[in-house]
């Protein structure tokens, strides 16, 4: 294979640095650039080439980590607060979307099963497109947002199933008896398999990552994340015959479920987007643009079911649970797109023969055209239909009041049980297990981590706080909160600065830094009543 990997990867990742670029002063989503970086790269145009089944193994590998980060990241919390809409809205909404693609693919000439499966893959919104474009216009905080992430949740959790089928609609019919016992066989397997992860894998993953964690090295704790990923996602294929796809959501349950996770997803996140970026960028390596010139009716219809049927399926199911105009025409906007569980559940079926390069190429084709229209199409659906907040709901971006407080030694117990007293609610982040137990027996809100991933302070809700409090040194402190002060330019800031130290942060950036002395704890919550920056 010569230097094939050492020159795809960095003719993939060099290629999607510069048309991701592009895109993004374009004003389009990335994905967009690091689908055409894979043109570029592929066989099907002129110039540099890359190894096709070198780009395949690092799709394989970008899909088990975007399937462990979404295993990390699921919140059911935020599918229960919306349930009643979210629920029957994404299965109504997929049954439709499915279904019109069905109709028409066989109307065109597609056989049942390759339509069908492509239904399936469209039917399925990009959770990435869909946060970024509710952020990008302060809606993922309100109902309007928590609505479509809960509603893209319940899609997550398809294409789970989806996965899980596949292999079973693949089969020959009379080779492994009927339809319904090839999935009952497939539904077992699966069961088994969750339960040898959350079981077995619960109790020794914590333990595992506890004993690295207790070595302090960053390194070492980032390898046993990706270990972990990797791992549970060969073992769930190789043992139970399931595909590494849900191994590594499962896997990503299980570190979920455990101390560290906030640290987990911080650590595993560059690597993750490493790959996930090679994996759109093999995606659009295998899309041919002479085939879609010649036979451009697919791509065609597959854009008009997903940029404008799946939204107003989603609408018409939204206002039929009594939800308001506005955010019934948001919230079918926000889902008028496919993205990277589209070509998880495309590479599935391509590698199972259910789908041939025609349908591959009509699914790329929809993906770019529908994510660079996906932006435009919401903020037209908000001027057709403002949404209107009733007097309970937060305004996009508001505080929830909290003050995330950042380590529990000398000092931040003091801090903390001066906050207590006045009634402020505090979640605290330190990288002390033992301590953060300890608390959490208390009945605080603590979480284990590394404050000086802007991961891990996200997670404790630094977004939504009114405050934080950092009491102990932080790894390029001045950068972090630099960055936190522009990304959250509401938050309240006090800084605890060691003896003799010198700080980049001025009062004229909205930062109060305390000088360490015998009375910094009274110092530091002085500050943050007063409310004004000082140095």
């Amino acid at each position: 294979m010569g230097h094939d990997i050492v020159l795809t990867f960095a003719g993939g990742l060099i290629s999607a640095l510069l048309l991701g670029y592009l895109a993004l002063r374009l004003g389009l989503s990335p994905i967009v650039g690091y689908l055409l970086a894979g043109i570029l790269v592929g066989p099907h145009t002129p110039g540099y080439i890359a190894s096709a089944p070198v780009a395949e193994q690092f799709a394989e590998i970008g899909i088990i980590l975007l399937m462990f980060g979404v295993g990390l990241k699921f919140q059911l919390h935020e599918l229960v607060a919306v349930w009643r809409v979210a629920v029957p809205g994404a299965f109504l909404q997929s049954l439709a979307s499915t279904l019109m693609t069905l109709g028409l693919l066989v109307a065109l000439g597609w056989s049942p099963e390759t339509a069908l499966v492509t239904g399936l893959a469209v039917s399925v919104a990009s959770t990435v497109v869909l946060i970024r474009v509710l952020s990008d216009n302060r809606d993922l905080s309100s109902r309007t947002g928590h609505i479509a992430v809960g509603w893209v949740v319940v899609e997550d959790l398809l294409t789970i199933l989806l996965l899980v089928t596949l292999p079973v609609i693949a089969a020959t019919p009379g080779q492994d008896g009927t339809l319904a016992d090839s999935l009952l066989l497939a539904l077992g397997k699966v069961l088994l398999c969750a339960a040898a992860a959350l079981l077995v894998g619960g109790k020794v993953i914590p333990w595992m990552l506890s004993r690295v964690n207790d070595t302090r090295s960053r390194e070492l704790f980032m390898l046993s994340v990706l270990a972990v990923a990797l791992g549970i996602a060969v073992l769930a294929s190789k043992l139970f015959g399931v595909s590494m796809a849900l191994g590594a959501f499962l896997a990503g349950l299980v570190v979920a479920r455990s101390d560290y996770s906030a640290r987990a997803a911080a650590e595993a996140l560059p690597m993750r987007d490493a790959f996930a970026v090679l994996f759109f960028v093999s995606v659009g390596l295998l899309f041919n643009p002479s085939e879609l010139v010649a036979n451009p009716m697919p791509a065609l219809i597959l854009s008009v079911v997903v940029v404008l049927g799946k939204p107003l399926a989603a609408a018409v199911v939204m206002w039929l649970a009594g939800e308001s105009r506005g955010a019934s025409l948001r919230v079918g906007a926000a889902l008028g797109q496919a993205g990277e569980f589209t070509f998880v559940l495309g590479s599935a079926a391509r590698g199972l023969g259910l789908i041939d390069a025609q349908a591959w190429n009509a699914l790329v084709a929809v993906a770019m055209v529908s994510i660079a229209l996906n932006p435009s199409l919401y903020r037209l659906a908000a001027r057709l239909a403002p949404a209107r907040r009733s007097a309970r709901e937060p305004s996009p971006g508001a505080s929830s009041g909290h003050t995330v407080l950042v380590g529990h030694g000398d000092v931040g117990e003091r801090v903390l049980a001066d906050l207590l007293a006045r009634g402020t609610r505090v979640v605290v982040v330190d990288s002390n297990l033992a301590l953060v137990r300890r608390l959490q027996r208390a009945g605080r809100q603590a979480i284990c981590g590394d404050a000086s991933l802007r991961e891990v302070l996200e997670e404790a809700g630094v977004g939504r706080a009114a405050a934080l409090v950092i009491c102990c040194e932080l790894r390029d402190e001045d950068k972090l909160l630099a960055e936190l002060g522009a990304l959250h330019p509401g938050l309240r800031i006090v800084a605890r600065q060691g003896a003799g130290g010198e700080t980049a942060l001025g009062a004229g950036q909205g930062f109060t830094v305390v000088n360490e002395d015998s009375e910094t704890a009274a110092r530091l919550s002085s500050a943050l009543r007063e409310g004004r920056p000082r140095a």
